[in-house]
Order: C-alpha cells, then structure tokens, then sequence
C-alpha cells in the first residue's frame, strides 16, 4: 500500500476530516454522526480556550488518492507537566483495520509530540474538556450518548499492538428510573435528611439561572477542585454553562440540595439529544434547527443523561446524594414523566468513592472506555492514573 500523510490545512481538508467517518460507519447501526460544528469548534482558536495555553495539529492517511484515517494531536501546556514525564495527547482517531495504517497515523502524533518537548501521549483524548470526545469504547457498543466517542470495537487491537497501554478506564453507569435499587442505608440517610426543616431539595428555575449558576460554582468549587487537574470555575463560565443548556434545559432534571439556604449539593442531567441529533446528518443549519425543534416538541427524549454531580466535602456521606435522588423521584415517578431510563457521563476507575456511590444508588456499569497512554522511552516505568 501506497500510504501518505496530509495535513490538515484547507477548508477541504476539513470537510474531508469530517466526512471520513460517515464512510467508515454507513454499515454500522449504532453509530450517530457527531454534530459537525462540535468537532470542529475543538481545531478553532476563536471557539476553543484551550489554545490560550495549547497547540494541535492534524493529519489526514491516504491510500493512493482514497483517504483511510484520520487523527489530531495536542499539547495543553496547563497539565502537559502534571505527569511524572510531560504528556500530550491525541484523539479523533479514525482508521481502517489495517495495523500498519494505524501506526502511521500514531507515528505522526508521536513525533510531533516529542518535537513539543512531550515524553508521552494520552488517547483518544479531546484537545478540551473531558466531558467531550474522550477514550475508546471497549465495551457497550450501543448508541453513545451526546459527546460520547463510538468506535469499532478492533481499534483496541489497533492501540495496543501499538504500545498503547490502559492509563485509566471510564464507566458510564445506567439505572432505569423507576428502580428502587437505592442502597437501604442511603436511602434511610436520604429521607430522615428530607424530614429535617434545615435541609432543602429544589429542581432549577430557568427565570433564575444567574441564581442557580452561582450555586453550582459554589458547589463545584468545593467538591470537584481537590481532584488533579480540576481547576475552579469562575462565576462568568458557571453562567455560561448554564446558558448553553437553556435550549434544552429540562428543570425537572436539574436539582440542587440546600442548608439552611446555603448550596451545598447539585445533580444536574440534560436529556439525551442524541436521540434526536441521529437525525440531524451532522449538520445545525437552519432546516436541522428547525427539525431538531419539532423533534424536541413531538417526540419526547425517554432518557435521561447525568453531566455532573457534586457535594460539598463537609456534607458528604450524610445523605444528602441520595436527598435529592429522592426529590427528584417524586417527579420522575409521577404520571406522564418521559424519561425512563437514566445514564451518568463517565466515572473514571481512579474514582472508587463515586463508582461506590453510583452503585449504591442502583446504577450498573453498561459501557466502558478506556484511556490509554503510550511512554515514548520503554525503558521507562508505565504507571496507571494514580487512584483518589
């Protein structure tokens, strides 16, 4: 095979890197297409933070004149160096079952990276956030959630004939709404806290956001910043979180847990859209907005995605996790409610206090993806993310 490497550099190269996939997945019935200007808002410095203090670049694999892969690679200079070696990553791997073509593709990452100063790579990772666009699917191929990358199940070969090894896995966990499979001494916790005149449990209003994003960033700031690489989020991003919810923003799945008027707690879940972007094509024109509206108003989403959770440390383990799973009961059990099943964004395997809790709350693991790491010296110990 005649292979060459493209970078990335024209508009048509762009669309190449985004129709590759819709011809690699036609056959497959669970894939959705990701909504195009979501892949590409990560490769553009006006859309994306993270090339204040970041840089990518990304190549298209050819065969003769027939495109075969596809793949980016990135340095965050903000955590590159939070790791016993520098660490860049790479994702929006796309390829055919071919090793030899994979480790094309791998070798350019790798060696960009090493021109960056990195000594390792993490992938398939997002050049952003890790609620989007992160790990390799393992196990659960089914359709994925909004954000949440889908692959053919033989790219785990591709990645560890590689080198690849696993750095830390991610489970998404399910329960169905109307089960009763809390743990009994979560939820004894949970309804002596609701009987308790201090303590309140109350879904978002959407006539009070800047209100509610203040809350969520008090929460977050307190619950989430002692974990590695968690920054605090700040007053002007909590609102525009919120904000970018609005056209989809359910508040019967979104709760917040109070004492004595203080915020102390936040389940905040979305439905899944991508039971309605699978219609989409990618695309949010104005005829797929429109469509996406009547399909938002006629055919109802019957699942519900969990984003983030959190409470604060000091009221951690009293009750309060399971409080407002109970609040929110009262609703969902209610007569007419939509959603009937319920999924968590993923919890990482470094994580064993939250997968406890998600577990005890009666949700099960159904899919799992996997991060990876590749030490670029194989002289060098490879450790896997240390636990919390």
């Amino acid at each position: 095979m005649a292979y060459t490497l493209t970078e990335v550099k024209t508009p048509e190269d762009a669309r190449t890197f985004l129709h590759l996939p819709v011809d690699l997945y036609k056959n497959d019935p669970y894939w959705i297409r990701p909504l195009d200007k979501d892949v590409e808002s990560v490769f553009d410095p006006d859309k994306n933070k993270f090339f204040r203090h970041g840089t990518c670049i990304r190549w298209l694999l050819y065969d003769n004149e027939e495109v075969i892969g596809r793949v980016a690679a990135f340095v965050d200079e903000k955590t590159a160096r939070n790791n016993t070696q520098p660490t860049g990553g790479m994702g929006f791997f796309e390829c055919i079952n071919h090793q030899e073509a994979a480790n094309k593709l791998f070798d350019a990452c790798k060696n960009w990276l090493k021109e960056q100063g990195m000594e390792a790579m993490d992938g398939p990772i997002n050049f952003g956030d890790r609620d989007r666009f992160w790990g390799l699917l393992i196990e659960g191929f089914m359709p994925q959630n909004y954000g949440v990358p889908y692959n053919f199940p033989y790219y785990r070969s591709l990645f560890e004939h590689y080198g690849f090894k696993n750095y830390f896995e991610q489970y998404t966990y399910y329960r169905p709404i109307n089960a009763y499979g809390m743990d009994p001494s979560i939820r004894n916790k949970a309804e002596r806290l609701a009987k308790n005149p201090e303590y309140k449990f109350r879904c978002i209003s959407k006539k009070a956001l800047d209100k509610y994003a203040s809350d969520f960033r008090t929460v977050y700031n307190q619950a989430w910043t002692k974990h590695s690489g968690v920054k605090p989020i700040s007053a002007l991003h909590a609102r525009a979180l919120l904000i970018s919810f609005k056209p989809i923003l359910d508040k019967r799945l979104m709760w917040f847990a109070y004492h004595e008027g203080e915020p102390i707690g936040f389940f905040l879940m979305i439905p899944e859209i991508n039971q309605w972007v699978k219609s989409l094509n990618g695309k949010m024109d104005l005829f797929a907005k429109i469509k996406f509206w009547l399909l938002k108003k006629f055919k109802p989403c019957t699942t519900a995605f969990g984003l983030i959770f959190g409470v604060v440390p000091a009221y951690q383990g009293k009750g309060v996790e399971g409080g407002m799973i109970i609040a929110f009961e009262k609703i969902a059990l209610s007569r007419g409610f939509p959603y009937k099943d319920l999924e968590m964004n993923w919890i990482g395997d470094f994580n064993p206090s939250m997968m406890k809790l998600v577990a005890q709350v009666g949700a099960r693991i159904i899919k799992t993806h996997v991060t990876y790491r590749l030490i670029f010296d194989p002289e060098k110990p490879f450790e896997r993310a240390k636990k919390l």
